[in-house]
């Protein structure tokens, strides 16, 4: 599998990316990082300009997506959505691209709440309706959601400028602890102006559904990969008398586990690159996987060797120990593992080393 010490320390890998936004944020993270601000420095700077899923190199962009969640989970959330909203448009053909400030995808189909079309043009539309977990909602500029038409089957993508009549954000149902930074807030449109983004049905039909999908996973890694720094960290600081053998076992355990999510990492994102234009459902279900036990081990590990100090004293680790099993959440859990099973069950599939 090569060096276990590169899987591990890839949010550090070398890299001109990956470095620019590790110095952009350390100059604004003296007491601790805002999302949102910290979002806008990025884009300023063209950090968000990363490589397309499936472009040939997937590996540098979920790198990137590691490197910010390694420092905070809120920021990368609103990053990944961001960098999300980008690539979706550039596959789709759209000329948003063009139009500045910062992007949000909002594909979250709540049972209480769903985005009607009422009216349409050639291409321009009219929304109704309330859209739940809509991260960056406050702050966000741009913002590309699923809607729906009276008389399609599947969601229509629609882009949406936030800042006009007919958008109100409602932020009173987010009691947000964990991931409180990503305000996933609640969003009513009554009337707002919205355009067309591909053919009904696009949003979930392309490529691109799946292969963004495993970018997530890419964040979860990069968040396990700060919690697991916080005890590196406090071995490395230590005289070789004092080590601590409970703490270096479990430090062992939080290496096993990372590295084997970094080699499902690169493995998948090998294959998206490899083969664009297929179905990558398998791959990333296996990738997704991976990077939520990977998160739940690192997490446990960590907290049953350091104890309470870091949660208690450590605002950064706190905070992060806080975000990261809120994230993971937004896995599928057994819904996921089934849909996994079922698509090894149909055949044309082997394990192999």
């Amino acid at each position: 599998m090569g060096d276990s010490t590169d899987m591990t320390e890839a949010p550090d890998s070398p890299g001109a990316l990956v470095s620019q936004i590790r110095q952009v944020l350390a100059c604004g993270s003296g007491s601790g990082v805002n999302a949102a601000t910290a979002l806008t420095a990025l884009v300023a700077q063209n950090l968000d300009d990363l490589p397309l899923p499936g472009g040939g190199d997937t590996l540098g962009r979920w790198r990137a997506l590691a490197a910010v969640a390694a420092i905070d989970l809120s920021l990368a959330k609103l990053y990944e959505g961001h960098t999300d909203a980008l690539a979706i448009l550039r596959e789709l053909r759209a000329a948003e691209p063009q139009a500045k400030g910062t992007w949000c995808v909002w594909a979250a189909e709540a049972p209480q709440a769903r985005v009607h079309i009422t009216s349409a043009g050639l291409n321009i539309v009219h929304l109704s309706g309330t859209k739940s977990w809509c991260s960056g909602a406050a702050t966000a500029d741009h913002a590309l959601l699923t809607a729906w038409d009276a008389a399609a089957d599947a969601p229509q993508l629609v882009s949406v400028h936030l800042r006009q009549p007919g958008v109100v954000v409602d932020s009173s149902p987010w009691k947000a602890v964990g991931m409180a930074g990503s305000a996933s807030l609640d969003v009513h449109f009554d009337g707002a102006t919205g355009h067309l983004v591909g053919d009904s049905g696009a949003y979930l039909q392309r490529p691109g559904f799946w292969q963004g999908g495993a970018g997530i996973a890419a964040c979860w890694w990069g968040g396990a990969v700060g919690i697991g720094l916080a005890l590196k960290n406090s071995q490395a600081s230590q005289p070789a008398s004092a080590l601590s053998s409970f703490k270096l076992a479990a430090l062992g355990k939080v290496e096993l586990a990372l590295a084997e999510t970094a080699a499902v990492l690169r493995e998948a994102a090998a294959w998206i690159d490899a083969h664009p234009a297929a179905d990558a459902s398998r791959v990333v279900l296996t990738a997704r996987l991976s990077a939520e036990q990977c998160a739940k081990r690192v997490l446990d590990e960590v907290g049953a060797a350091m104890g309470a100090t870091p949660f208690c004293r450590d605002e950064k680790f706190a905070k992060a120990a806080a975000d990261l099993p809120v994230f993971i959440r937004q896995s599928h859990a057994e819904r996921d593992c089934q849909a996994l099973g079922e698509r090894i069950s149909r055949g044309g599939h082997a394990w192999r080393l």
